[in-house]
């Protein structure tokens, strides 16, 4: 077994780290909001910045290059090999805009978009293999891409990654569907990602995207904070049968959710 896939099947979100302009201003937002403390990869990588909860690690930080790139999260899936991944990208109507390249011993990655201009990263795991903690408070929980393309959208991912795609538009009130991935049975239950619908309750200008939930104790709490952090709430708390969740931004305009999986049931 490859090191991608040791606790990752091939197409899960195995990482998530967001571009900012200060990364300084990005640890003392998500330190206060979610806990986490942070360790500097160094010049020679460009000052990525690991976060860990408890000691493992959840994310990073990464500063911009300049000021053409977003300031945003970023979701990578597992690959095996991200060359085998890359050719089917690019078969499957998709754009490779960097990589693959390698990060040192860390891993081999790449940064692509799907047919509906949604932005994500595929990676490889060398001596980095990704979450070293999920689905707890603290750490990531869950993914999904807003496109305005479904019809596009939907054969990429699974082209790419071989997923399932499971429409539970009825439970859910919006155009949407879960992907599981290969090799385990096609069941909602077992989705490592969603896709939404963007429809007249978005802006026609927003651009399709990923959008990553981080796993908080107390939903209501966490927005309380980001608002106090200077950071914003791009939609109110609700329930849901999943957890109680809310979309929020940092300081610095980097849209991501939070969800209390303790509420799950409710909605």
């Amino acid at each position: 077994m490859s090191a991608a896939t040791e606790g990752f099947r091939e197409g899960a979100p195995c990482w998530a780290d967001a571009m900012l302009s200060d990364v300084e201003a990005g640890k003392r937002f998500y330190g206060g909001l979610l806990g986490w403390t942070f360790e500097d990869s160094g010049g020679e990588y460009g000052h990525y910045t690991q976060a860990f909860h408890d000691g493992k690690n959840v994310a990073a930080l990464a500063p911009k290059p300049d000021g053409r790139f977003p300031t945003a999260w970023s979701i990578y899936f597992a690959s095996p090999d991200v060359a085998t991944t890359a050719d089917r990208i690019r078969a499957a109507g998709g754009q490779i805009f960097m990589g693959p390249m390698s990060i040192g011993p860390f891993g081999t990655m790449l940064m692509a978009a799907d047919p509906g201009g949604a932005a994500f990263g595929v990676w490889e795991a060398g001596s980095h293999r990704g979450f070293e903690k999920r689905g707890e408070p603290g750490s990531y929980g869950w993914a999904e891409v807003y496109t305005w393309d479904a019809p596009a959208v939907d054969p990429f991912y699974e082209a790419v990654f071989g997923f399932t795609t499971h429409d539970v538009s009825e439970e859910a009130g919006i155009d949407f569907a879960v992907w599981t991935p290969a090799g385990v049975p096609g069941t909602p239950e077992n989705a490592v990602a969603g896709r939404a619908v963007m429809d007249e309750r978005f802006p026609r200008e927003m651009p399709a995207h990923f959008l990553a939930y981080f796993v908080v104790e107390d939903c209501d709490a966490v927005v309380r904070e980001a608002l106090r952090l200077h950071g914003r709430v791009r939609r109110e708390p609700q329930d849901t049968p999943y957890g109680r969740f809310a979309v929020l931004a940092d300081d610095q305009g980097a849209d991501f959710a939070v969800i209390d999986v303790a509420h799950q049931g409710q909605g």
